[in-house]
This record gives structure tokens, C-alpha cells and sequence, in this order.
């Protein structure tokens, strides 16, 4: 029968690999993506799923593509793929890659978000939907285009791009994934993330008057508070205005000190600003080391009941005149918990930051094959969880690193399809993986299992 049987450092990746092949992921991919470069033995379309294979086997390199894919027969089957381009020649594919390519990139992902993710199910009258918006440096060497020096959180001098995202913070899916110059802020990008955003999710009308926007600093201009409240959103913004925010909590009347961490007070603005639609704003103020505080002021549309459930806290230890002041506080620290984590987890886990290529456009298609492995981590995270809840807890560094990385052996037949996977039982996250991933496992003649290796 000429079976054979290969060794993989990565059999569990296989296994997830055969499940993405099932569900046509990179069949839509290739419907829209169409980049014009010679074929001689990989097509463009081909290396791209190279970059995006070594990109979930934890690769923070395009140099990495050899090592971890090219060496592994098995995990090219796995994916589809009979073979593996040298990581110079994919190199040579991103760089060709033009703007046309990235939105048809762009569309692809919005066609597989529409069919898989949770985020564009979401019941509105059910509950609220949860968008977090936030912008992250990505320092890069000068000579690529876009690469200016702007801020980038803890560098001075620093010179790279910027990425702006949207959450769908209750599903931990990434919405949109721009790339911009470095020198262009949040500030002077809002709008255009939080319009694509309504196109991939069908932000109608009223859909928008059920879906809270969270954002920053850098999203709280007024022109961008006000465009937000004007198209129905729900808002939850810090002022951008730091001189404001002063003048602003000179109209506190009492200051509440937060139990949480008792070195910050909170308080209602008496005297509040005025926008096109009426808000309710706090102000927040934190003791300086020199002396005086440093101000901040929230402001918002949500209703009382609104704010409590962001919250997710517990808050019955606290009065009735106090309860809301702090939900409204401890709902925006969950920025943290959301935007910023999954920011962290796409740096971490996935390399986000340590792939450059000096050409934008490049650089926008590893930002794109980057958010469709978050999103894929993310539904293969769900999907293990329903039978291993502990697994839930998993972030990006650890599905890549330990969930990706089980070994064992993989049989194929002659023609190169494979037969059956063999995890290795020594590991222990095999048998959680096993458990979770059997019952969606189906019935077409291939095999999933536990064993000795």
C-alpha cells in the first residue's frame, strides 16, 4: 500500500491545519487574492500560505519558514501543501504584493469573519457588543516607506509604522487590522477603523445604537466623540484634552477614593463639557510624586444599567450613590483586559513586531496573515475549550507554543494525504487536545490519536 510515516514536531498544528482545510479558509483566500509575479515552482498564493504556516508554528521570522515548515513534510500535507518555497523567494512574493492585493486580502478576511466569527453573530437584542479601539507602535529601520519617527510607548527617537485595531472585546476577535506612517496617532484614525469595522460586522442602525465604542485618550478629540455619538454609538472614551480634564475636575463636589486601588479618587463632573449629545462625564485624579495630581476625565452615554454589566466587578460592597461612579471607571479599565491584551498576545505569540519588510504594502500583508492567525487561534482556543476549560485561559504564547507543538507521527499514503495523526501521550496537553478536538474530528477515513513515540 506504500504508506509511510513521518515525524512531526508539530502534529498537533497538523491536525488543526486538516481542520482549516476543511473549512475552506484558504479557498477563500485564493478567490480574492490575485498577485501577478512569474510561477516557476510555488505560486504566489502558495507562498503566501508558507508565511502564514510558519507564522502559527511560531515563527517570528520570514528566515524561520525553513526551519520550522520546509524541514516538516507532514505539516506542509497537513495545510495542503506538497512542498515549501524557500523563505527568500516568499520574501520576493510579499514584496510584490501591491495595494490592490492587500484589500483583496482585506475582502477575503471579511468573507471568512463573516462565516466563522462570533463577533458578527452577536444577538443585539440581547446584550450590547463590545468594540475596543486602540493604536500600537511598530518600530521598523528607516528605510522603509511609512517609517517615521512618532511615539512609540516607552522608546524615545524611535522610528516604525503604527497599527490600529478594533476588538470584538466579548469574543476576543480581531475586526480590523490597519497599518499607517508612524507619525499618524489614533486621533487621526478612529473614524476610518471604526468605519471598516461597520462594514465587516453590518453595523446597521440600529445595531449601532447597541454597540459601545471604548477607546483611549487618542480617541477622545471631540470631533471624533461627537462623530461617534451622532452615528448612535454607545461611548466610553477618556478626554483627550489633558488641560481640560484640569478644568473639568475643579467642579468635582466629592471625591471617592477607589477600594481597588486606593491611590486614585474619582468623582463627578458638575460642570461637564458639552457635546451634540448629552453625556455623563467622571473625573479621575492620581497623586503626583512632587506633589498635585494628574486629571483624567471619562465621559460617556451609557446608561446606569449599561455600565454596571461592562464592569464585569463586583460592586455590592459599594453604596447606591457610588456604585455607577465606579462601574464607570472599572468598565474602562477593561481596556486592558481587551484591546491591549490582545495586542500583547499578537506581539508575544505571534511575532507581530519582529517581521519588516520595507515595502508598506509588504508590511500590510503580514499584518493581514498575522490577524487571520489570531482569529484561527482564537476559534481553535473555543473549540478545544468545550471540552477542556482549562484551555480557555490559553493566550496567543501558549496556543502557539505548548498547544501547537505537540509532536508525533503522521502517516500518509503514496499520494502524500495524510492517514493519521499519532500524539504523543507523554505530553500532557495531548490528552486535553485529544479529548477536545475528537468529537469535531470527522468521519472521512483519517485517524486522530494518542500513542507512544
Amino acid at each position: 500500500m506504500n504508506h509511510y510515516t513521518r515525524f512531526s514536531a508539530r502534529a498537533s498544528l497538523g491536525a488543526v491545519g486538516m481542520q482549516m482545510q476543511r473549512m475552506g479558509v484558504w479557498k477563500r483566500i485564493g478567490k480574492q487574492v490575485q498577485i501577478k509575479q512569474k510561477v516557476i515552482e510555488h505560486t504566489p498564493l502558495d507562498k503566501l500560505l508558507d508565511a502564514f504556516i510558519n507564522i502559527l508554528a511560531g515563527g517570528h521570522g520570514l528566515v524561520e519558514v525553513n526551519k520550522r515548515v520546509k524541514a516538516d513534510e507532514a505539516l506542509q500535507r497537513a495545510f495542503g501543501r506538497a512542498g515549501c518555497a524557500d523563505q527568500s523567494t516568499i520574501s520576493d512574493t510579499l514584496n510584490a504584493c501591491t495595494e490592490e492585493n492587500v484589500e483583496q486580502m482585506r475582502q477575503g478576511l471579511e468573507e471568512i469573519y463573516r462565516s466563522y466569527g462570533q463577533g458578527y453573530r452577536h444577538i443585539y437584542r440581547e446584550q450590547e457588543q463590545v468594540l475596543d479601539v486602540d493604536m500600537t507602535g511598530m518600530p521598523a529601520g528607516r528605510q522603509g516607506e511609512g517609517v517615521e519617527k512618532g511615539y512609540f510607548s516607552g522608546k524615545r527617537n524611535c522610528r516604525g509604522r503604527q497599527l490600529g485595531r478594533v476588538v470584538v472585546t466579548l469574543y476576543d476577535e480581531i475586526v480590523v487590522d490597519r497599518l499607517y506612517p508612524g507619525k499618524k496617532q489614533l486621533e487621526r484614525s478612529l473614524q476610518e477603523l471604526v468605519k471598516a469595522a461597520e462594514q465587516v460586522l453590518g453595523l446597521s442602525k440600529a445595531r449601532r445604537r447597541r454597540t459601545i465604542v471604548r477607546s483611549d485618550g487618542g480617541g477622545g478629540r471631540d470631533a471624533d466623540i461627537n462623530w461617534l455619538l451622532n452615528r448612535g454609538y454607545l461611548v466610553l472614551s477618556k478626554v483627550k484634552n489633558w488641560q481640560r480634564a484640569r478644568k473639568l475636575a475643579q467642579s468635582v463636589q466629592t471625591w471617592y477614593r477607589d477600594p481597588k486601588t486606593g491611590d486614585r479618587e474619582i468623582g463627578w463632573v458638575e460642570d461637564s463639557h458639552a457635546y451634540d449629545q448629552p453625556t455623563r462625564q467622571v473625573a479621575l485624579r492620581m497623586p503626583k510624586k512632587d506633589g498635585g495630581y494628574h486629571y483624567r476625565v471619562l465621559v460617556f452615554n451609557l446608561s446606569d444599567s449599561q455600565l454596571i454589566w461592562l464592569a464585569r466587578h463586583d460592586l455590592s460592597h459599594l453604596s447606591s450613590s457610588t456604585r455607577v461612579l465606579f462601574a464607570a471607571l472599572y468598565a474602562y479599565d477593561l481596556r486592558s483586559g481587551g484591546v491591549e491584551t490582545s495586542i500583547k498576545g499578537s506581539k508575544q505569540g505571534l511575532g507581530l513586531t519582529k517581521r519588516n519588510k520595507k515595502r508598506f504594502s509588504a508590511q500590510e500583508m503580514l499584518v493581514l496573515l498575522a490577524q487571520l492567525a489570531y482569529n484561527l487561534i482564537i476559534w481553535t482556543r473555543n473549540l478545544l475549550a468545550d471540552a477542556s476549560p482549562k484551555l480557555r485561559r490559553f493566550g496567543l504564547l501558549r496556543m502557539v507554543r505548548d498547544i501547537f507543538h505537540i509532536n508525533g507521527l503522521v502517516q500518509l499514503d503514496a499520494q502524500g494525504q495524510i492517514l493519521q495523526i499519532t500524539l504523543n501521550q507523554a505530553d500532557e496537553l495531548a490528552q486535553p487536545f485529544f479529548n477536545s478536538l475528537t468529537p469535531h474530528w470527522p468521519h472521512d477515513g483519517t485517524c486522530l490519536n494518542l500513542g507512544q513515540i
